[in-house]
């Protein structure tokens, strides 16, 4: 281990380095302010891929090394290829991560009106502590497929001219009841209601403010009542990310689970011109509810896109796509918990990842007895430690808190179906899955420089 890993990695810079992380930080923090849905972030990271260079799969008919390609999943999911020299059967070196977040959905039939109060019916997405979720400012993000074929775009609550909505909570003074209820039920799911709208609009007797709130997204957007029920709207936290704490060392904004290392992942990638064997980015959607459906990473579109490239090099069989993907190198990137001293119970401090101490390792996720992890091969680990090492990169390992205290997973053991070296590997977080996550910058910029070290000597 090299000796930056035998301390805070912060007192192992110089001037000029710490200048470089703050000025990544930056890059980062504007990427998770202006990208909070999944949409969002497959399109920004395009529009940058594009600007490199990188190339939509679905355009082309062929494709050779040192070619620079994408494939889009539905908006929601993507992989980005930079072709080796080496055949794709001698596999890849995969940077995966997720770019769901918890967060608010509105329901198909969302808008009602209560006691002169138009409100927004939702249904929570992934692990969430329910009562964070309220007397919060929120913004509205997401897209309303019309029957006509179009798409549009909705954001409401991030520019400083726009209204923010938000879910009201009961006042101390009348909740004596309600502080007699565990923590899993002081909020009810069904109560997480968005208070969007007061005025009537004159002229209706019935349902006036309701009235009014279609007449706003009708003017605004073209938008019926009915188009609900093909929307794809989410709730979130309005605002963006800032620099955390009185030495601006830390990051606090949402969604950092997981996009955090979406966004390393990706800066990875666009920074290296070449490579042997082929290098991937891939970011996928629905890990927060278990990596199901047509974009999560259970769906066979990596596999599929792998073999339509493999098909475009003119090097395709079935046998050689199978090879592919077992014969790569992947590291799922994902989040890791990060100690916390007001909750040192938790945490069983020897095996914890800590702030300012690099990109962390989980060898296993999973909860209590390992039950759906991914436990790594230590030869694969012993790899990458040589990797990270001969680029001076601070890096720890660590477990998901206590044996019998809980667990969590990631996308590793998926991709570990096919039988290639995968380990989970990203930057440790505290707040988790609150609207309002905290990380490191130098464990941002240190997960950067190890996804880097990854895909030169992997």
């Amino acid at each position: 281990m090299s000796e930056k890993n035998k301390k805070n990695a912060w007192l192992s810079y110089d001037a000029d380095q710490v200048k470089q992380v703050m000025e990544f930080a930056e890059g980062y923090c504007r990427f998770i302010s202006d990208n909070k849905t999944e949409r969002e972030c497959v399109t920004s990271v395009i529009a940058k891929a594009e600007s490199l260079g990188y190339r939509d799969m679905k355009t082309l008919d062929s494709v050779k090394a040192g070619d620079k390609v994408y494939y889009n999943m539905m908006g929601k999911a993507l992989a980005l290829f930079l072709v080796g020299s080496k055949p794709l059967a001698d596999g890849m070196k995969i940077l995966g991560a997720h770019i769901d977040s918890p967060r608010l959905d509105l329901k198909q039939n969302p808008l009602y009106e209560d006691t002169d109060i138009a409100l927004l019916d939702t249904h929570y997405y992934g692990g969430v502590k329910k009562y964070q979720w309220v007397a919060q400012p929120m913004a509205i993000h997401g897209v309303v497929a019309k029957t006509d074929g179009t798409l549009v775009h909705v954001v409401i609550g991030e520019d400083p001219a726009d209204p923010v909505v938000g879910i009201s909570d009961l006042l101390i003074h009348l909740a004596a009841d309600q502080l007699q209820k565990k923590a899993s039920v002081v909020i009810e799911g069904e109560d997480l209601n968005v208070t969007v709208a007061t005025i009537p609009l004159e002229g209706e007797e019935k349902n006036a403010v309701k009235a009014n709130v279609l007449a706003i997204l009708k003017e605004r957007y073209g938008v019926e009542e009915e188009d609900f029920a093909s929307a794809e709207l989410e709730i979130v936290p309005a605002g963006k990310a800032r620099s955390y704490g009185l030495d601006r060392s830390m990051i606090i904004g949402y969604g950092q689970d997981d996009r955090v290392c979406a966004y390393t992942s990706a800066e990875a990638l666009f920074d290296i011109e070449k490579t042997d064997r082929t290098a991937v980015c891939l970011l996928v959607d629905k890990e927060e509810i278990g990596s199901v459906g047509a974009t999560g990473m259970h769906s066979r579109f990596f596999e599929n896109c792998v073999a339509e490239l493999m098909m475009m090099m003119g090097d395709y069989s079935e046998l050689k796509v199978r090879k592919a993907l077992q014969n790569s190198h992947m590291l799922s990137s994902d989040v890791s918990a990060a100690f916390d001293p007001n909750y040192a119970g938790v945490f069983e401090k020897k095996n914890a990842a800590y702030f300012g101490k690099g990109l962390v390792f989980n060898k296993y996720t999973g909860s209590r007895g390992k039950s759906g992890s991914n436990d790594a091969n230590p030869e694969y680990y012993a790899k990458i430690r040589k990797a990270l090492d001969t680029h001076n990169v601070a890096y720890q390992t660590a477990e998901l808190g206590k044996v019998d205290q809980g667990g969590g997973g990631t996308i590793a053991y998926i991709m570990a179906n096919y039988g290639m070296n995968v380990i989970d590997s990203g930057v440790a977080v505290q707040n988790m899955h609150a609207p309002w996550e905290v990380t490191s910058k130098a464990d941002v910029y240190e997960a950067y420089l190890g996804y880097m070290a990854f895909l030169a000597e992997m």
